[in-house]
C-alpha cells in the first residue's frame, strides 16, 4: 500500500493480484511535487506475467516523464506498449495552484470526483486499450473545490453506490472499504483514493 500526504492532499493506493498470483496485471504510480500530483493506473490485458509487463511499462514511462502534460503522457504510454499485450490506462494530474486537474483514460479504468456539496463527476473513458497503434485521447480538465475526494480504480473492483461510499468518510475509511471489495474480486484489483484539501 502507498500513502502520500501533505498540506494539499492525502492519497492511498493499493493493488491486489487475482487469486494471490505472483504477478498482478495492474500497476500504478503516484507522485507528488510542490506543484502537482500525478497518478497513473494501468490494467494490462488479461492477467499474469504478460499483463504485468504491459502495465509496468506504462508506469515506468510515466515515472520517467511525470512533468509532461497528460496528453503527452498518454502518447508516451501508448508508444511503450508497441508489440506488448496492451493495457487500459488512466492518468490524472492535479495542479495545486490553479485547483484544476487533467484526466485522460482509454479502456476500463473508472474515475470519480466527489465534491463536499455531494456532486459526483464521472468522465467517460474512451473505449479500447493502448497497444502502440494510433489512438485518439480525450483529455478533460476540471476545476476542484476544497475537501473533494477522488477515486480511480481498475475493473477488478465492482463498486455500487460510489457516491454513498465517498460521502462523509476519510480516505483511510474509504480505503478499508475498497480493500474489502478487493478481497471479493476474482480479478486483479487496484484503487487510488484521495482527498484534495
Amino acid at each position: 500500500m502507498a500513502h502520500l500526504q501533505n498540506e494539499h492532499l492525502e492519497v492511498v493506493a493499493k493493488k491486489s493480484a487475482k487469486n494471490d498470483n505472483r504477478f498482478c496485471g495492474d500497476s500504478y504510480y503516484i507522485h507528488m511535487t510542490d506543484e502537482y500530483l500525478i497518478c497513473v493506473l494501468a490494467d494490462g490485458l488479461g492477467s499474469g506475467e504478460f499483463a504485468y509487463h504491459s502495465s509496468n511499462a506504462v508506469v515506468k514511462a510515466v515515472e520517467e516523464h511525470h512533468a509532461e502534460s497528460v496528453d503527452s503522457l498518454m502518447n508516451i504510454s501508448n508508444r511503450v506498449l508497441y508489440q506488448k499485450r496492451g493495457a487500459a490506462v488512466g492518468i490524472l494530474k492535479v495542479y495545486f495552484d490553479t485547483q484544476e486537474f487533467e484526466y485522460s483514460c482509454v479502456g476500463n479504468i473508472r474515475f470519480y470526483l466527489y465534491t463536499d456539496e455531494g456532486k459526483l463527476t464521472y468522465p467517460l473513458p474512451v473505449t479500447g486499450y493502448l497497444s502502440g497503434r494510433p489512438q485518439k485521447y480525450r483529455t478533460q480538465r476540471f476545476s476542484y473545490e476544497s475537501n473533494c475526494k477522488f477515486l480511480l480504480h481498475s475493473d477488478g473492483l465492482n463498486l455500487l453506490n460510489v457516491k454513498n461510499m465517498l460521502k462523509n468518510r476519510s480516505v483511510q475509511q474509504i480505503s478499508a472499504i475498497l480493500q474489502e471489495e478487493s478481497l471479493r474480486s476474482n480479478d486483479d484489483a487496484t484503487y487510488i483514493v484521495g482527498s484534495l484539501l
